[in-house]
C-alpha cells in the first residue's frame, strides 16, 4: 500500500502547498476541512480525498479517521494546521467566542492527535507534525485568546514527543515566524522574501518528515531573512 498523508485544516495556502509536496512524493492525499468550497480546489489540484471535518468536533474528528480506516488506512503522515485568531483586549472579549478559538486551535489538535496516535502506536510508526506560531512563544498584547492555543498546542507537541518518539511516532511542531504569502491583498510579497513562501515552508516539513529516527528533531522556527527575532 503507498504511503499516505492527512492534512488537517485545508486551504490555499500552506495545506495546498502540503499537499502538492505530499502527491509528489508519491503519497495517497486525504484533506479535512470545514469549509469543503474553499478545499474542494486543492482536492481538485491535487488528486485528494476531501473530508468534511469540524476539527473541534469529537464525533466529527472521530468519524474522520473511520472513514481513513475504510480507505488508505492509517496516514504515515498527518499535519494540523487549523487555528482561530480573536483579538481584543480581555475585559472585551466574548467568553463563548474565545471557547470555541481554543477548541479550534488546541482541543482540535488533540482529537487528532489521539485518534493518529491510536493508529500509529498499532503500526509502530508515523509522523504527526502541527503549526504553530510565534504567538505560542510569545505573548502579545490583545492577543490572549491566539496565545492561550498557540502555547497549548507547544506544550501538546512537547509532552506528545517525549511520549510518542521513544514508540517510533515522530512529532513536529512548525514555529511559523511570519506572515505566510497567499492571494489575500493583504499577504502579498513585494519581491523582497519578506513573507514565508508556502512551498518553501512545505519543503521544511517534508525534511522534517524524512529525518532519520537517529536524529529527531521535535520543533523547528520558521521565518523570513528580514523577520527580527
Amino acid at each position: 500500500m503507498p504511503s499516505s498523508a492527512l492534512i488537517v485544516g485545508a486551504g490555499s495556502g500552506l495545506s495546498a502547498a502540503l499537499a502538492r509536496r505530499c502527491r509528489d512524493a508519491g503519497m495517497a492525499v486525504a484533506l479535512a476541512a470545514r469549509d469543503g468550497a474553499r478545499a474542494r480546489a486543492v482536492a481538485d489540484e491535487t488528486g485528494a480525498t476531501l473530508h468534511r471535518c469540524d476539527a473541534g468536533s469529537i464525533s466529527d474528528v472521530a468519524a474522520l479517521f473511520a472513514a481513513l480506516d475504510d480507505g488508505p488506512g492509517t496516514p504515515d503522515l498527518v499535519v494540523y494546521n487549523p487555528s482561530a485568531r480573536l483579538r481584543g483586549p480581555i475585559a472585551e472579549l466574548d467568553p463563548e467566542e474565545t471557547r470555541r478559538a481554543i477548541e479550534v486551535t488546541c482541543f482540535g489538535a488533540f482529537l487528532v492527535a489521539q485518534q493518529a496516535a491510536r493508529r500509529m502506536l498499532e503500526r509502530g510508526s508515523g509522523s504527526i507534525f502541527f503549526t504553530g506560531a510565534s504567538a505560542g512563544v510569545k505573548g502579545f498584547a490583545n492577543s490572549s485568546v491566539f496565545a492561550m492555543g498557540k502555547f497549548g498546542l507547544r506544550g501538546l507537541a512537547q509532552s506528545l514527543a517525549r511520549e510518542l518518539h521513544p514508540q517510533n511516532i515522530h512529532i513536529g511542531h512548525f514555529v511559523i515566524d511570519g506572515g505566510i504569502r497567499s492571494d489575500r491583498p493583504d499577504r502579498q510579497d513585494d519581491g523582497g522574501d519578506g513573507m514565508l513562501d508556502p512551498d518553501a515552508i512545505a519543503d521544511s516539513y517534508m525534511q522534517f518528515h524524512a529525518q532519520h529516527r537517529s536524529a529527531w528533531a521535535w520543533e523547528i522556527e520558521l521565518r523570513p531573512w528580514v523577520e527580527r527575532f
